[in-house]
């Protein structure tokens, strides 16, 4: 709060977000923070009445504010504020319309089954030996576990869990357009509360969400009868999982 480079940054951000004229700006979050984001921006803003918002005091800063349901699932609350900023009805069907087209970015033997062991927070890591147990099933199947990672701390966790499976294969780094099309050619995809497995779901890929101290109902994966989305599971109903969705 006291850097001059912090404040220069956030006066060149606000700068450069006023030289456009957008025809709508929607905020789908409903933070006070979000808000003001939304209201340094020139044109009409719309966003949740105070009765929706996650921050009620956010609404204040809208031009125009909508009711949208509590309750349900964050991708729906999206897509109904979005569509009623539109003026339009929102989808019967969710349709990510994601593609990830391309070659595979990793020389991966089929049928393969992307493991996504990371998660920005602790309380949302699945115990290693719960992973290296639901890799030695997977490929008692004759389907290979893939690991990717993004950090060092991450690739570490993926190479011991690997080396626990016996059969695995840790990948180099990549980016996030080169995880998609790794994802897009998986058998299917087991993975903890992070992006990634979201944007699994959302490539229509067969995924699992093993959900441990964040509430699935609200912000699980969203994607149909493809997904699944488990509580504190053992390895063998993630397996079961993955097998009835493949």
């Amino acid at each position: 709060m006291w850097s001059p480079r912090a404040w220069s940054e956030i006066g060149a951000f606000r700068r450069a977000l006023r030289e456009e004229r957008y025809d709508l700006i929607i905020d789908t979050q409903g933070l006070l923070k979000s808000a003001l984001l939304a209201r340094a921006a020139r044109g009409q803003r719309h966003g949740m009445d105070a009765a929706s918002a996650r921050e009620p005091i956010a609404a204040r800063f809208y031009d125009v504010r909508h009711a949208v349901a509590r309750g349900q699932h964050a991708v729906e609350r999206n897509r109904q504020l979005t569509a009623a900023a539109l003026g339009s009805p929102a989808l019967a069907d969710c349709d990510y319309g994601l593609r990830a087209e391309g070659p595979l970015p990793v020389a991966v033997p089929s049928p393969y089954a992307v493991l996504l062991t990371m998660t920005s927070r602790a309380d949302k890591l699945w115990p290693e030996a719960s992973w290296i147990e639901l890799g030695r099933l997977l490929a008692a199947r004759g389907v290979r576990a893939v690991l990717p990672w993004g950090s060092e701390d991450e690739r570490s966790r993926a190479a011991r869990i690997a080396a626990g499976i016996g059969d695995a294969l840790v990948p180099r780094r990549m980016t996030v357009a080169e995880i998609a099309r790794l994802l897009r050619g998986a058998l299917g995809v087991a993975g903890v509360d992070t992006g990634l497995t979201h944007l699994a779901a959302a490539l229509g890929v067969p995924a699992v969400g093993i959900y441990l101290s964040s509430e699935a109902r609200l912000t699980g994966l969203h994607a149909g009868a493809r997904v699944r989305n488990l509580h504190a599971p053992d390895a063998a109903a993630v397996h079961a999982a993955l097998a009835e969705l493949a």
